[in-house]
């Protein structure tokens, strides 16, 4: 295996896959908010036990994946 090709010896780069990147973030956003469903039933056990920050990382987890849809939403409005 050679580490460095010559430009006449390399293939064409293969052309980008088109993908629906909307739905891959949405099935994100729907397994934390399952998450954060199943915590808030739990929510007492897990303050009594001291991990009650695992809820913020679903929110979190929300918010960041809301910020992802909308920035799939603006990106394939561009193309």
């Amino acid at each position: 295996m050679r580490l460095w090709l010559k430009d006449s010896e390399r293939r064409p780069d293969p052309e980008p896959v088109k993908t629906d990147d909307r739905k891959a973030v949405l099935i994100g956003l729907a397994l934390w908010l399952v998450a954060l469903a199943v915590l808030l039933l739990f929510l007492p056990q897990l303050t009594a036990s001291g991990i009650g920050w695992w809820l913020w990382t679903c929110v979190a987890g929300l918010g960041l994946g809301l910020i992802g849809l909308l920035y799939t939403h603006w990106r394939g409005n561009r193309r």
